[in-house]
Formats: structure tokens, C-alpha cells, sequence
């Protein structure tokens, strides 16, 4: 008879505290915990899943009971209480699953349990996996003998959600946070399990295991026990891809090739294959962004250690990172972003998907119209605009009286040279204006000079507007230079002297300051229903630049979030404070109290209307009638 197949994650579960992968951090603290005999009453593993809580547990219990612990503060594995353990015959050591054990009475068992000391060994060790999952009345029920258990009694919980525990528990107890396992030790630890199982894996497939598993070891062992069965116990890179239904490097590195070749009818070609090989378009989008950041890492040598990805393809990212801009990538990466945001609320996705794809193909040739369009709008300082072309002159005194005059060439005529003057040697120093439409009477007119005339053509009106050249892109975008700096201060001063002093925030002014804006509301703005919601709250200083709304209802509160701002901008005008901040609380017992009206008797109902009527006085009299009470 063949012996019983156990899976992987069973069979190699660690048995001591070197074995355990890639948590080193609490191994250490715990075999020290041991040696110099500090030991906790209370401990509680919490982390993802599948990286070694309950194991701990488990060795932590068995190590502690152990008759001939090694030197290092291992279990010896040969004394009765080890073997015990192992045949899980020990009567000292207690698991309870919470999920299914939840109950006030379930615990109640457990606290009566407590009571006995153990029969052999030192300890009783409780271990608690799941203990998230207990009710708020069981982990009440569990508080006092957790804080206060038998000297013998050692309790271990074990969790994934460490936020749903009540602080009560967590106060209780020394807290050991496990951390995720990075991808190599995951690797190295299935190599050797390859190794003793016979079975041929290749390490770029243990490698996608790894990724694919997210620092689970657990995950990781199930997943290589899958493949190996389907493989039958040959781990290659390429079935290993094909089973877990991965998207391979290869083919985000001959995609890219395609974009940079601009053939939109290839890329879209091999999406069509993608796609008919069943992958969905956000893993193709995330997958492709993920290609986009490691060409992005492969930049720069110094983020080499921040790629997580195989040594056979370490090599190729770095190759094509040397031949593929920096532009490139990040404007890709921003298209790639956006296209994976707006992909679950697209109508039709596969042409989302298409789009994206497009834009990356003719990205290049936006990035250089952007760069050259960037290169034909700088101007140098000592750059003069361009006017209209000038006639030529026989003589140099003619030449210096005559001025550029604006006009335009016949379209006949073939256009003549451009005249550009020369800029004076003080205006290398002066920083470009900030460019606008030039105003017609910026524009230089030089007085009038005897010329010859054939050269005195006075232009028609129309034609010296149509001459002026209209602003460039670059007017839009003035240099940043000394000038442009204190004129900006200048301006910030000014604004400064324009709004005079701060006042000085306290109670009794934040309430003036509030009690102007609800008049505001009510007598300017006309807005009575918020007025009236204003009259609900009530204002409290918090600091010189923070005050606090108080409301008293959820619809009180939503009022004072619209018009957080609004109180905000009018405070700020009122008070010169450029930094105000107002805040906005829910509380419902700063509701005022409204005084009841008191109910009037009939008595006092009568002499009322009788005060207004005195002839009801004189009828109630002359009939001799009775009030009646």
C-alpha cells in the first residue's frame, strides 16, 4: 500500500524557530523570551495569511514544554513531552479555532479548563487562532482570566484582523506583527522542496510563483504542488505561465516594441490575441503599467534592488530602458493610469482599451511637437519683435532717417528680406514684459523726415492693424526672471497694506464674527431657511486661525459643510486672518432648549378678553354667568 500523499504546506510546516521563513524578526525575540525565561502570559500573532502565526504558535508551545531544550532554544524533539506533541497526544496544549468556537459558553469552557494544573510539564498553552472572530460578550467573558490567569497558563492568539479586537484584548497582550515573505525567501525555500520532492523547476518559474502568491507561503506551496502534478514534477517558465494564466513578460516587451513602431494595426492584432486568450482588460492594463514602471526602475542603476522581477529579465529591462526615453515612459504611465481609472465605468471597454493602446502608439510624435513647438517659443532677452519688411535705401544717412513702417508686401511681389534692428546693449539686462496684445500706442511712430516719394508711402489704416503680429503662445507663457519676481512681491506687499491689521481671534469676537454672517445671510442674501439653520449652530475659538461650528443635527451638519467655505471667505475678510480655518462638529447635545409656552387657564383666557373687550365684562356681570373652571 503507498503511503498517504500530504500536500506540501502540510508536510514541510516548520518545527522549529530556524525553519521558519522570512520572519526572523519574532523568531529571535521569542528564543530570547525563552532563554532568559521572560515569557509573557498573553502573546498575539497577527499578519496576512499563510506566513507563520499559528506555526509560531505551535513551536512557542512546544519549545517552552520542552524537558532538553538545545542551547540555541530549540526543541529537542526526543523528550516525551516532543513526542507527544508530534503524535498530538499532548494534554498541555489546546487549539481553539474562534471562527466556529464563538460563543460566551465556548469560552466559559475554556476559563474552567484554566483552573487545572498541568498534569506533565510546566505550561498549559492556549492557542486561539481566528480570535477576531469571537463575539463581544465572549471576548468580555475572556477579559479577567486574560489579565490575570494561573502562573502554569500561557494564552496565544492568532488573527488576521488585528483592527476588529477590542483594545481591551489588545492591552492585555504582547503584540507581534509577521510580515509579508519577500519573494526570494519564498523562492529558496521551494527550491529546497524541489530538491528533496524530485522535482525539476526552473527559477524563473518558482520565481512567478512567488509573485503570484503575494508573500503567502501557504499560497505558494499549494500552487507549486498544483503545477508539479500538471507538469508532472517539471517546473518550466512557460507552463508554469500558462497555468496560473499570467500574462508573461515576453509578451508586455513585443507589445512595447509594436507602440514604438507605431503599428497601430499590430498592437491591436496582438490585443485581439490577448484577449481571446481569456485575460480581462484591467489585468492587461495593470500588467502593462507594472512593464511601464520597471523600464521606469531600469533607469537608474541606484533602483535596480526595487524591481521585482526574474534575473533573466532583469537583464532585458536595463537593455531597453537605454532605448526607450524617460518621456516616453512617464507619459505613458500617466495614459496607462488614466485608461486603468476610467476602465470599470467605460460602456464599451474593449474600445477603451483600444484607445489607450492608440495614444501610446503616437505618443512620440506628440512628445516632439511638444518639444519642438517648446524650442520655436523661446526667445532670447535681447530678441526685438519682428516688424514689416523695410524698402531698400541707396545711402546710409536716407537709410537712418527712415523708420520700419508696418504694412504688408502685394502678394505679387516676392517677399523682401526681413529687418530685424538691433537691440541696444542696456537691454540685455531687462527682463521680457509680461507678454499681451500690444495697445496701439505702445506701438513707436518716428517723427516725420524729408524722403523721396517713392519711399514716403503712407499705409492705408487697414493694413497697419492687419501688420501687427498677433501674440504668440510665448506671450501666454513670460520667462520667470528678477523683474517678473518683484513685481509679484510688490503686488503681494501691496495686497498686504490693502488689507490692514489682523484681528485678533477670541470667543467673544468669534461669536460677533458669526453672528454678522448669519445677517448677512438673512438680510442681504435673503436666504431665511439657512438663517434659520445658522440660528441652530453655535461657534467655538479654537486658536488664533481656527474656529469650530457646532451643530446639533446630521442636516445641521451638511448645512454647515455647504457653507464652511462661504464662512470661511467672510471671516477671512473681516478678520485679515489669510489662514483661517473653520471646522465643522456633530453634537447633539449643544441643541438649545426652547422654552415652552405655558398653557393659560380659562380664567386667564377670560380676563384677557375681557381686558381687550370690557363690554364682556358687562354681559358675564348683567347675566350673573360663571367662569367655568
Amino acid at each position: 500500500m503507498s503511503e498517504q500523499y500530504i500536500v506540501s504546506a502540510r508536510k514541510y510546516r516548520p518545527q522549529t524557530f530556524d525553519t521558519v521563513v522570512g520572519q526572523q524578526h519574532i523568531t529571535t525575540t521569542l528564543k530570547n523570551a525563552i532563554r532568559t525565561q521572560h515569557l509573557a502570559h498573553a502573546y498575539l500573532f497577527c499578519g496576512p495569511r499563510g506566513v507563520g502565526k499559528t506555526t509560531c504558535a505551535r513551536i512557542l508551545a512546544r519549545t517552552i514544554n520542552c524537558e532538553n531544550p538545545t542551547p540555541d532554544m530549540e526543541a529537542c524533539g526526543e523528550c516525551s513531552t516532543c513526542l507527544s506533541f508530534q503524535d498530538n497526544t499532548s494534554f498541555n496544549i489546546f487549539e481553539l479555532d474562534a471562527a466556529s468556537n464563538n460563543s460566551v459558553d465556548d469560552i466559559r469552557s475554556l476559563t474552567e479548563q484554566v483552573r487545572y494544573a498541568p498534569q506533565h510539564g510546566k505550561y498549559k498553552i492556549y492557542i486561539i487562532d481566528e480570535v477576531h472572530m469571537l463575539s463581544t460578550a465572549a471576548f468580555n467573558a475572556f477579559l479577567k482570566t486574560l489579565e490575570e490567569p494561573p502562573p502554569y497558563a500561557i494564552f496565544i492568539l492568532a488573527t488576521t484582523e488585528k483592527h476588529k479586537i477590542l483594545p481591551t484584548i489588545l492591552s492585555r497582550c504582547q503584540i507581534f506583527d509577521f510580515k509579508r515573505i519577500q519573494t526570494e525567501d519564498i523562492v529558496g525555500h521551494l527550491a529546497g522542496i524541489c530538491a528533496k520532492e524530485n522535482v525539476v523547476a526552473q527559477n524563473n518559474a518558482l520565481h512567478i510563483i512567488a509573485q503570484k502568491s503575494e508573500g503567502c507561503m501557504r499560497d505558494a506551496l499549494s500552487m507549486m504542488d498544483r503545477i508539479a502534478g500538471f507538469t508532472n514534477g517539471q517546473l518550466t517558465y512557460a507552463q508554469t505561465v500558462e497555468h496560473l494564466n499570467i500574462l508573461d513578460a515576453d509578451v508586455y516587451f513585443k507589445l512595447g516594441d509594436i507602440l514604438l513602431s507605431k503599428d497601430v494595426g499590430g498592437a491591436l492584432l496582438l490585443l485581439d490575441n490577448i484577449l481571446q486568450r481569456g485575460f480581462e482588460g484591467d489585468v492587461i492594463l495593470n500588467g502593462f503599467a507594472e512593464h511601464f514602471r520597471n523600464l521606469l526602475l531600469s533607469k537608474d542603476v541606484r533602483m535596480a534592488q526595487l524591481l521585482d522581477v526574474p534575473e533573466d529579465h532583469r537583464r532585458l529591462y536595463f537593455e531597453k530602458a537605454q532605448m526607450i526615453p524617460s518621456g516616453y515612459i512617464l507619459s505613458g504611465l500617466s495614459l496607462l493610469n488614466e485608461a486603468e481609472l476610467g476602465f470599470r465605468t467605460a460602456l464599451n471597454k474593449r474600445l477603451h482599451l483600444e484607445l489607450c493602446l492608440i495614444r501610446l502608439c503616437y505618443l512620440n510624435d506628440v512628445l516632439d511637437t511638444a518639444e519642438l513647438n517648446g524650442s520655436d517659443l523661446k526667445k532670447k532677452p535681447d530678441e526685438q519683435p519682428v516688424t514689416a519688411p523695410v524698402p531698400p535705401v541707396d545711402t546710409p544717412a536716407l537709410a537712418q532717417q527712415v523708420a520700419p513702417v508696418p504694412m504688408s508686401p502685394p502678394a505679387s511681389a516676392a517677399p523682401p528680406p526681413i529687418y530685424q534692428a538691433p537691440a541696444p546693449a542696456q537691454a540685455m539686462a531687462v527682463p521680457p514684459p509680461i507678454a499681451q496684445a500690444p495697445p496701439a500706442h505702445n506701438t513707436y511712430t518716428p517723427p516725420p523726415a524729408p524722403a523721396p516719394e517713392a519711399i514716403r508711402m503712407p499705409p492705408p489704416p487697414a493694413q497697419k492693424t492687419a501688420a501687427i503680429p498677433p501674440p504668440t503662445l510665448q506671450s501666454k507663457r513670460p520667462k520667470l526672471g528678477m523683474g517678473i519676481l518683484q513685481q509679484i512681491q510688490q503686488e503681494s506687499e501691496q495686497q498686504q497694506e490693502a488689507l490692514g491689521e489682523q484681528v485678533e481671534l477670541n470667543q467673544e469676537r468669534a461669536i460677533e464674527l458669526f453672528q454678522d454672517f448669519r445677517n448677512h445671510v438673512r438680510h442681504e442674501l435673503k436666504q431665511i431657511p439657512l438663517a434659520a439653520q445658522l440660528d441652530m449652530m453655535s461657534i467655538n475659538f479654537i486658536s488664533a486661525s481656527e474656529l469650530r461650528l457646532v451643530c446639533v443635527s446630521e442636516i445641521n451638519a451638511i448645512y454647515a459643510q455647504n457653507q464652511r467655505e462661504t464662512f470661511m471667505d467672510f471671516g477671512k475678510q473681516k478678520t485679515r486672518i489669510s489662514d483661517l480655518r473653520v471646522m465643522v462638529q456633530l453634537d447633539a447635545s449643544a441643541r438649545k432648549e426652547e422654552p415652552k409656552e405655558r398653557v393659560l387657564t380659562k380664567l386667564e383666557v377670560y380676563e384677557m378678553m375681557a381686558a381687550q373687550n370690557p363690554a364682556l365684562r358687562l354681559l358675564r356681570e348683567s347675566l350673573n354667568l360663571q367662569v367655568d373652571f
